[in-house]
């Protein structure tokens, strides 16, 4: 196909999805017919770690362009943010504290599907459906390499090895993020005498405010963004210890989206069959079967 035809196909996608959205305020979300029809599959995503590296791919945009390919649709990625990712899908804004949420207005509904390193929290199974685990992920306490917190000494019982991390948090200013799986109201931290912090930038800011700015004492990662900050920044970082149990990230879909959502589950589970999927994961995480080998090995 010439360069020329080819960019109008693209802008003319672009154009359509854009039309979709616009067009789209306070509709209801849209199922696999639907999304057959409109002949385009919205991605709603956010830049962070290598799920979505804002460079235009990712594992999370290699996937939904794979399983656009197999509905047979074009791929638009709409970008967001976490104070309206959900809302962007579902169409009903929504309040959160610890694992109660609570529904408010409507809003509009701009993506078929969230595909960005999304963890499954117990609040956000009251708001969407999930796909079967796509990654595994845990959030861990980090220092700067030169902090005088050492790790723990790992017992071979999770349980355990969480309240040997928690306890050494006392007197550490911690950064923390709301509305993430790093959100200080999901791990009672006033027990540990920690000094938490909510971090006003993105995920993909925390590891530098830690390692290049000194903003604080330690900071919350989850596995993915620690895994990229190993790479980065080298001998920078150490961590401590988990702060959780092992948990599993997936694709979200609305509640009115059953049936894409099992199409999902279907195209999934024959990508990982095929190997194809490990081959996108040693890709993007090469250093992720070290920590989980007992996940991949399923």
């Amino acid at each position: 196909m010439p360069a020329t035809v080819k960019r109008a196909r693209t802008a003319l996608v672009l154009c359509l999805a854009l039309a979709l959205c616009g067009s789209a305020a306070f509709a209801s979300p849209r199922d696999l017919a639907e999304v057959k029809s409109s002949g385009v599959l919205r991605h709603l995503g956010i830049a962070y770690a290598n799920f979505i590296t804002g460079q235009g791919d990712g594992l999370d945009v290699d996937l939904m362009r794979l399983f656009a390919r197999h509905l047979g649709v074009h791929y638009v990625y709409v970008p967001t943010d976490w104070d309206t990712l959900f809302p962007d899908l579902t169409g009903r804004k929504h309040r959160t504290k610890g694992a109660d949420v609570e529904l408010l207005g409507e809003a509009p509904v701009k993506g078929d599907v969230i595909a960005s390193g999304l963890t499954v929290l117990p609040w956000r199974q009251k708001l969407v459906d999930f796909s079967r685990p796509t990654f595994p992920t845990q959030v861990w306490l980090v220092v700067k390499a030169e902090s005088k917190v050492t790790p723990i000494a790992p017992s071979g019982d999770i349980k355990k090895d969480i309240d040997l991390t928690r306890g050494k948090l006392r007197g550490l200013s911690l950064l923390c993020k709301s509305g993430t799986c790093l959100d200080p109201a999901l791990f009672n931290l006033e027990p540990t005498g920690a000094k938490p912090r909510l971090f006003p930038g993105s995920l993909n800011d925390l590891a530098p405010a830690l390692i290049l700015k000194g903003e604080t004492d330690a900071t919350l990662l989850d596995v993915p963004d620690a895994l990229v900050a190993l790479q980065k920044y080298p001998g920078k970082i150490k961590i401590i210890g988990p702060m959780s149990d092992t948990q599993d990230m997936a694709v979200a879909f609305a509640k009115q989206s059953p049936r894409l959502r099992e199409e999902f589950d279907r195209f999934f589970a024959a990508l990982q069959q095929s190997g194809e999927y490990d081959r996108m994961i040693k890709r993007y995480y090469p250093f992720v079967t070290t920590y989980f080998p007992k996940y991949f090995s399923k």
